[in-house]
């Protein structure tokens, strides 16, 4: 069960948050076996004193088309995995939304199965 958070400045368009997350919610389908209908996610616009980043870290280029990704989930998948995640989220992003790859920024927090309440008070997946 992935939790999602994706960050971006204030967009024109309002429904460009949403329209990312069903990228995203699709990648994570296709690539690390998210379940169906396995889709929270939170999903927060920025004005632009609120949504601050280094325009070159690392020798990346980014622009304020930045979109941050932050997926909380179990841990156990692989390198590989991660990586195809990465890949495919930045090039349907791209493709579908002309999000430049440069402005694709995920984060993966990895936390053990009984971190987790699905609701009703208990730990579904705690021993």
């Amino acid at each position: 069960m992935p939790l999602v958070r994706i960050d971006i400045k204030k967009h024109q368009d309002p429904t460009f948050a949403k329209r990312v997350g069903q990228l995203i919610y699709a990648a994570m389908h296709s690539t690390i076996n998210v379940p169906e209908n396995d889709n929270f996610q939170i999903l927060a616009e920025h004005d632009e004193n609120h949504f601050i980043y280094d325009p070159t870290f690392m020798g990346i280029n980014r622009t304020d088309g930045l979109v941050i990704i932050q997926i909380t989930l179990m841990e156990g998948r692989t390198t590989e995995l991660k990586k195809l995640l990465y890949k495919t989220i930045a090039e349907s992003l791209n493709t579908e939304l002309g999000v430049r790859l440069e402005d694709v920024f995920i984060n993966l927090v990895e936390v053990k199965r009984e971190n987790w309440s699905f609701g009703n008070g208990i730990g579904q997946f705690a021993g």
